[in-house]
């Protein structure tokens, strides 16, 4: 009790429990940064629950207190996880200290698991390279809206950089300085999705051996990005739309509702007016997702930006050293292609061509595109397989090996970005190449 009431003094939020058992229900349903543990308790003592909670609860901080100054059982302790052992009497001073010690230890523990997202997202450019009025004024709207909370769906094609905006539009927020976490719904299987977004406790699952912060947790006071949402399932759809509406969630296999104060970000390549009416997504949820709606242009719809992004593509790829430079006829061409996989299709193609280009400028023949005009070809080189010249006379199925192959080629052959170029998801893509005799 004066333990409690000098903390309280400190402005610490206190739980306190009589014994071993009542910590150890406490803790499967709420989420503490702190246990101060007594060694000496009745019925299992302080060492067996310390071995309990670091089992279950890896992200809680652990302070022995004991009337006993050994040294083995300090040693003990410690091996098993515990952050200090302090023997009593102590000083309201010292342990003081060692709490907000512990606490900045929980705390750095805690960015650690959301540093490398968050070094990505850094170091992903928020510069968006366009001249295109249509990208401009979606990026105006975009910088506009990033000053409130609300939710914002972006809609556009694969690799038309939905991302990058979402990034941008965090870069631009109050919540900048806060965690940006990105959860791509389609590459997570269905009956983990639950786990991934809202985190699962111990035992909930075959797998779960520990008890695990969701998405929305981890990025508390943050943003959440949702990429691809219209492949979320329909069984998970009135959760997050729950989440959305009241900022409450429960861990999978848990009965305590928790809060998270997150901004919500998604994204789809898809319609997601027609999947509502195709009873595939629901209208609620689309509702409170697209309070502000961004539409990302295609490439072929923006094609006078591909000098600039050719420029700034090839000076990122270059490193230290000087940019190729692109040949007027090999520009001729990129301007003339579809670009069905969209800006990151363009990237892959001038990463691919500034590696393997023999001179210091890009020409026409380093370019690996799927489909190249007749007349900018040079009729003195051999035909190129996967190749075809538009205007021949070919069947749709020898069109659409051509492309796949093309593809496969001008990413070196990697399954998951072609697949992503293509728009189809990389089983099917195997198909494909199984039935094209693509190897």
């Amino acid at each position: 009790d004066a333990l409690k009431y000098m903390l309280e003094q400190e402005r610490y939020t206190l739980t306190t429990a009589p014994d071993s058992a009542v910590a150890l229900a406490l803790l499967q349903t709420e989420t503490f940064d702190l246990v101060l543990l007594d060694v000496n308790m009745p019925r299992l003592n302080g060492l067996e629950v310390l071995k309990s909670v670091k089992s279950l609860y890896l992200e809680s901080e652990i302070i022995m207190l004991s009337g006993v100054d050994e040294l083995k059982i300090a040693v003990e302790c410690m091996s098993f996880g515990a952050y200090y052992y302090i023997t009593k009497p102590y000083s309201s001073s010292e342990l003081l200290f060692l709490i907000e010690r512990a606490l900045e230890r929980k705390r750095l523990l805690f960015q650690n698991r959301v540093f490398k997202a968050d070094l990505a997202r850094r170091a992903m450019s928020c510069h968006i390279v366009s001249q295109n009025r249509s990208l401009l004024e979606m990026l105006d709207m975009a910088a506009r809206s990033a000053a409130s909370d609300s939710t914002i769906l972006i809609e556009g094609a694969s690799g038309t950089g939905k991302e990058l905006v979402a990034n941008f539009v965090h870069s631009n927020s109050s919540r900048k300085d806060q965690s940006f976490m990105a959860l791509n719904c389609s590459s997570i299987p269905e009956t983990l999705i639950e786990s991934e977004l809202f985190g699962h406790e111990k035992g909930a699952f075959t797998d779960a051996t520990s008890t695990e912060q969701g998405l929305v947790e981890m990025a508390s006071g943050g943003t959440l990005f949702l990429d691809e949402i219209g492949e979320m399932s329909i069984t998970i759809q009135p959760k997050l739309l729950r989440f959305l509406q009241t900022g409450e969630f429960r861990r999978v296999g848990g009965n305590k509702n928790l809060k998270a104060d997150v901004r919500i970000i998604s994204a789809t390549n898809k319609d997601l007016r027609q999947e509502a009416q195709g009873r595939r997504f629901r209208e609620d949820l689309l509702f409170r997702l697209n309070v502000i709606t961004l539409h990302l242009p295609t490439l072929r719809e923006r094609k006078d930006d591909i000098p600039l992004l050719v420029e700034h593509f090839l000076t990122r790829h270059a490193g230290s050293k000087e940019p190729k430079r692109l040949d007027e006829k090999a520009l001729e061409v990129l301007m003339k292609y579809d670009w069905p996989g969209n800006v990151r299709e363009l990237e892959n193609v001038m990463e691919r061509a500034a590696i393997l280009s023999q001179d210091d400028a890009i020409y026409f023949d380093d370019l690996a595109l799927p489909l190249k005009p007749r007349s900018l070809r040079d009729s003195s080189l051999a035909p190129v397989a996967g190749v075809i010249q538009v205007g021949s006379p070919v069947s749709m199925g020898d069109m659409q090996k051509a492309h796949v192959a093309g593809v496969l080629r001008s990413v070196s052959g990697n399954k998951e970005i072609a697949a992503k170029i293509l728009g189809m998801s990389v089983k099917t893509l195997y198909s494909k190449m199984q039935a094209y005799n693509l190897g």
